[in-house]
């Protein structure tokens, strides 16, 4: 060939051939600017691939959200956390932890998803918009380098006749099985193509739309939506007020009279308990919250007040006015009296217990910061079916009221109430206080079983324990209140988010089951006494079926011919 000097003068080689004494130049890019790189990076988050990797990103992200309390929906589980973990609670927190669907980074994936999605399916719809309104491609001249292709050979009297009516059979054949379908005939030669499956296409496209119209419905639906908790004592009453609530958290855009006006009163709560003897004994089998409603209803639209009783159970929420009545716990609600010294009753209310075990074994703490000498606290346990033990300490052996004892511990000092401190009502930091009874001191724990009064330490008065049994009653199985908590959710964006999820599904189904095919039949009239016919197909991405299908278009093709008394010749074979 020469050498590189002579190859170089070649007037028939570009100046940048391999050749060339200037190959060895440094390859110089074009430079894209600001417009171009910012092009470039919508390409890239635009794209299919980006979309996919957010999308997981997204979910990898929401996994702290199941991990760690959430200030939206357990803001008492943050609480005790950060009790448990003192120190590790501000670098988590610093992490937003606690706060993952309202956080930056979470915002920022959240953002990020949602403008891909639109990106990719913008062009898409275009694409595929404009894949509707057009014919099936021409058909290819050589049909048999397909790999799903067949050919057969016919007999006939009149090659062409035969020829153009064989493919007129075959496009109403196609058209039978769902084909769009164009006709390509020239000279001796007749063809027809046919594509179906834009129904793929179009549920992949469905999907994407669906999943934007999941995002875009939680985003805003979340500003709109509110969870509160209400813990709720036999016969009382909860209004739907923000002050009534024990705890709510409230989108952004909830205003303080958006809450819709009714009354929730616990008339009674229904529990079954495993008996003695059985499997599970002591466990709840079931229980559920009977409650009545009042709803006031508004003279200016013509809306009549509404009484009405429902039954909160377990997976079985209540709707009332738009919000969902959630069953969460229950417990005992023992009802203490205090007084002091000089008999005046200082304290006397229901008290919650907290359950701590599966007998019902339950906690409770009494606060009292007025009318003593000192502030008091008090640490009791209520045993519901109260057994002792050979160490002397006291347990439940059963969940019902078969013989309660409540139990008290009582603390003298400052409760850290008056320091601005949020608090607990649950727990009482004994730390700084002086214990006056119970174990560790000389004066017993107090017991006291219903409609049992006792003194309290150093003579600063008596403390009851109330039976709240009916009058007339000769048994303690209602002689202590139950109280049930509640959760009040309101969410108007669930019902969207239920049907974009079924689109979506739907979308998804198409996609992954509709087949997206070409077809061709093309007859070539061979002389005067003889057609050629050849069959062949195409799939656009996997297709196991197709070459059964292109089979069963040779047989169905046959059938129809010969159904026309067009004479067969020979059988068919393959190419």
């Amino acid at each position: 060939m020469g050498d590189g000097s002579s190859a170089s003068t070649d007037p028939r080689r570009p100046s940048d051939h391999i050749d060339s004494v200037e190959s060895d130049a440094e390859i110089n890019q074009p430079k894209l600017g600001f417009t171009g790189w910012l092009r470039w990076g919508w390409r890239q988050l635009t794209s299919m691939r980006v979309a996919l990797v957010l999308l997981l990103a997204l979910a990898i992200a929401a996994i702290p959200g199941s991990i760690f309390p959430q200030r939206s929906a357990d803001p008492n589980g943050v609480v005790q956390y950060k009790q448990n973990n003192p120190e590790l609670f501000p670098v988590l927190d610093g992490m937003s932890m606690f706060d993952v669907y309202s956080s930056p980074w979470f915002s920022a994936i959240y953002l990020l998803l949602f403008v891909s999605l639109i990106g990719c399916i913008i062009p898409r719809i275009k694409h595929h918009a404009k894949a509707l309104r057009a014919k099936p491609p021409r058909t290819p001249a050589r049909l048999a380098r397909l790999d799903d292709h067949r050919s057969v050979e016919r007999v006939s009297s009149d090659a062409d006749t035969e020829a153009s009516a064989s493919i007129d059979v075959a496009e109403k054949q196609l058209k039978a099985l769902g084909y769009r379908v164009a006709r390509y005939d020239r000279g001796r030669t007749w063809s027809v193509s046919a594509e179906r499956g834009y129904w793929r296409e179009t549920g992949n496209l469905l999907f994407h739309i669906a999943l934007v119209g999941v995002l875009v419905t939680v985003g805003l639906g979340s500003g709109f939506a509110y969870t509160g908790q209400k813990v709720v004592i036999e016969g009382a009453t909860f209004v739907n007020t923000l002050i009534d609530y024990n705890s709510i958290n409230r989108g952004r855009f909830v205003t303080d009279d958006a809450l819709k006006p009714y009354a929730i009163t616990l008339d009674s709560f229904d529990v079954t308990y495993e008996d003695f003897g059985k499997p599970g004994a002591g466990q709840a089998g079931n229980f559920a919250a009977n409650i009545s409603v009042h709803e006031p209803g508004d003279a200016a639209a013509g809306v009549e007040p509404r009484d009405t009783e429902g039954k909160v159970e377990v997976n079985y929420p209540v709707h009332v006015a738009g919000d969902s009545i959630y069953l969460l716990g229950n417990g005992y609600a023992p009802t203490i009296t205090v007084r002091n010294a000089e008999g005046e009753k200082i304290f006397s209310q229901h008290v919650e217990f907290l359950p701590q075990d599966s007998a019902m074994t339950s906690l409770g703490v009494v606060k009292l910061t007025d009318g003593m000498p000192e502030q008091l606290g008090m640490i009791g346990f209520l045993y519901p079916s109260v057994v002792k033990l050979e160490s002397g300490a006291y347990a439940s052996a059963h969940g019902a009221l078969n013989l309660p004892l409540l139990t008290l511990d009582v603390y003298q000092g400052d409760l850290g109430i008056d320091d601005g401190t949020p608090r607990s009502v649950f727990e009482l930091d004994t730390n700084e206080l002086e214990k006056l009874n119970g174990r560790g001191t000389n004066v017993d724990s107090i017991e006291l079983q219903p409609g049992q009064t006792a003194d309290l330490p150093n003579g600063l008065g008596t403390v009851t324990f109330e039976d709240a049994s009916p009058a007339g009653a000769t048994d303690s199985l209602e002689s202590v209140d139950r109280y049930v908590s509640l959760q009040i959710h309101h969410d108007a964006s669930a019902k969207w988010v239920l049907v974009f999820a079924m689109l979506a599904l739907g979308g998804l189904g198409l996609a992954l089951f509709v087949p997206r095919r070409r077809m061709w039949v093309k007859a070539t009239a061979s002389g005067d006494d003889s057609i050629h016919l050849e069959y062949a197909g195409l799939a656009r991405g996997e297709d196991p079926t197709l070459a059964a299908a292109v089979d069963d278009l040779v047989r169905g093709h046959e059938r129809l011919l010969d159904g026309a008394a067009l004479r067969p010749e020979t059988p068919a074979k393959g190419a």
